[in-house]
């Protein structure tokens, strides 16, 4: 259905727009969550982390899987 390739080109992308979408459109979306104490601040690092980190993790995983093939 989805190539990996695809995937982790969509999955950052996707995961961008929803972040500006709910930031221009919800009214409830927190502004000013600077303060790394404050229970905002994580609601927005945590959405944006998940995808960067499956992002990377399947590039490392193709990169040894073409080291270990070549």
């Amino acid at each position: 259905m989805f190539s990996l390739s695809m995937m982790v080109g969509l999955v950052p992308i996707v995961s961008l727009f929803g972040l500006f979408y709910s930031a221009a459109v919800d009214e409830n979306f927190p502004h000013g969550c600077t303060s790394s104490n404050s229970l905002c601040f994580y609601s927005l690092l945590l959405p944006v982390t998940i995808p960067v980190y499956v992002f990377f993790h399947l590039w490392s995983w193709m990169g040894i899987k073409l080291f270990r093939h070549n």
